[in-house]
């Protein structure tokens, strides 16, 4: 199954089409899509560069804890074959507020994701499939044929929306969390 991209075609104002929670709609063409806004404001995808290190800093810490130093962070966005995508909120043409952000390791023709956050103060808004749908089409524009990530078993929300992306399981990984939690490897065609 190939994953959903957005498509601004389908919403008339760029505010979020209605959605089961995830930022995922079925268009009244029957096609998956993706809301291209966020509350009137629309988001813009773009690819995470150096000079965006202290946004993904702060994303980092108030989504995930700071999981990734910032020697870590330095060197994801500044490594060609490690492609980021971020989605940027507030007043055009220069938003300054990243509200979601997606990465990944460019290997051979596999794209494998390695990290997607999205703010919590905008979470259900369909930022993380947007901004994941964009990590898909850059990783796929960079020679990628498939994608794979791992995710927590009870993790329900994101198992949900990398399905409705096409991602299927493929095995568990026992014990690959920190806390001791299973991980669902999954994977989806690009």
């Amino acid at each position: 199954m190939a994953p959903a991209y957005c498509s601004s075609s389908d919403f008339s104002n760029g505010i979020d089409a209605p959605s089961n929670g995830d930022g995922c709609v079925e268009t009244a063409r029957g096609t998956k899509t993706m809301t291209i806004g966020t509350m009137g404001h629309p988001g813009r995808a773009k690819p995470l560069e150096s000079g965006d290190l202290e946004h993904c800093l702060q994303l980092d810490q108030s989504c995930l804890g700071g999981i990734w130093s910032r020697s870590h962070w330095q060197t994801e966005l500044a490594d060609p074959h490690r492609p980021g995508m971020g989605i940027w909120l507030g007043a055009s043409p220069n938003p300054q507020v990243l509200g979601a952000m997606a990465s990944g390791w460019l290997v051979v023709d596999e794209l494998h994701i390695t990290l997607v956050a999205v703010a919590p103060q905008q979470r259900r808004r369909g930022l993380g499939c947007q901004v994941l749908g964009a990590l898909l089409e850059l990783g796929k524009g960079q020679g990628a044929l498939q994608a794979t990530l791992e995710v927590a078993c009870g993790n329900l929300a994101a198992v949900a929306l990398y399905r409705r992306l096409g991602f299927r399981d493929a095995g568990i990984r026992r014990g690959y969390y920190r806390n001791g939690d299973d991980a669902l490897i999954q994977w989806v065609s690009l």
